[in-house]
């Protein structure tokens, strides 16, 4: 079936990332369900689109994203609490953009009817990416099927990589994330350094943008949400944790893995600044 304004797309985990992304669906004209456990009235102007009971969320339900935090609550949203692989008997695709480990998600193919397209479209660029409607995706699927998508892609993002087969996102996604780790914990060390070593953080940063220490969190930490967060576990940097053991997880049989265990370690012990 065609994409059309009729379609009923929904997005399943309207949180930081999740609601302006739902948002910026709406926006662009299309029929747009948002789902989440919390009460619907926590969601402001969004919340005529928004329920949190899973049935009406279900009902005519065309495409489904999923943005949810971990594994454990996607196996809840497909197959579990909420089962919509099964309750939505209308569904056509299923969208797959929390960042999960890559064998899990490959692994999805063989749990869900082969009626029902697949793709993983993890995406990068923080909050304010996806409120201003400039997210980067990284597409795991088959050209007509991304194609067919293209345009909600393009209503939430500005930049478009298509990596391969169903899965080939997520690699993508958890590769790219283990590089921020190393960046991230780079940046804040030096941050944590500069005060004493007698120059300020914000001087440093400028200097790391037009300089070969540039890197995405240094280049843009006054508009990055998490920039200068401690760890929590429900917390960005939290999050970034458990990318990383996505990342280790779906690693080669003979990867080394050193470097990736401690940058868990050391994302575990940030502080706030």
């Amino acid at each position: 079936m065609m994409l059309n304004h009729d379609t009923i797309i929904g997005v399943a985990g309207c949180g930081r990332m999740g609601l302006p992304m739902a948002r910026a669906i709406a926006d662009a004209g299309y029929t747009v369900r948002g789902f989440d456990v919390r009460p619907v009235e926590e969601f402001g102007s969004f919340a005529p689109h928004m329920t949190n009971d899973a049935t009406q969320f279900a009902h005519g339900l065309n495409i489904l994203f999923t943005i949810v935090r971990d594994q454990a609550q996607t196996e809840d949203v497909l197959f579990g609490k909420q089962g919509f692989v099964t309750l939505a008997k209308s569904l056509q695709t299923i969208v797959i953009s929390s960042t999960l480990s890559p064998k899990y998600v490959k692994s999805l193919r063989n749990r869900i009817p082969a009626h029902i397209d697949l793709i993983d479209a993890p995406m990068s660029g923080a909050k304010i990416a996806a409120e201003e409607k400039r997210l980067s995706f990284m597409l795991g699927g088959n050209d007509a099927q991304l194609d067919r998508l293209q345009p909600l892609f393009d209503a939430m993002g500005a930049h478009f990589h298509r990596m391969g087969d169903f899965g080939s996102g997520m690699v993508g996604k958890v590769l790219n994330n283990l590089v921020l780790a190393g960046s991230m914990i780079s940046t804040r060390l030096v941050l944590d350094w500069a005060p004493e070593m007698g120059i300020d953080g914000g001087d440093l940063l400028a200097l790391m943008h037009t300089s070969s220490g540039q890197n995405w969190l240094a280049s843009n930490f006054d508009d990055i949400e998490f920039a200068a967060h401690g760890y929590e576990l429900d917390n960005s940097l939290g999050i970034l944790k458990k990318d990383i053991e996505s990342a280790i997880d779906g690693a080669p049989e003979r990867a080394d893995l050193e470097l990736a265990e401690m940058l868990v370690r050391k994302v575990f012990a940030l502080k706030p600044l």
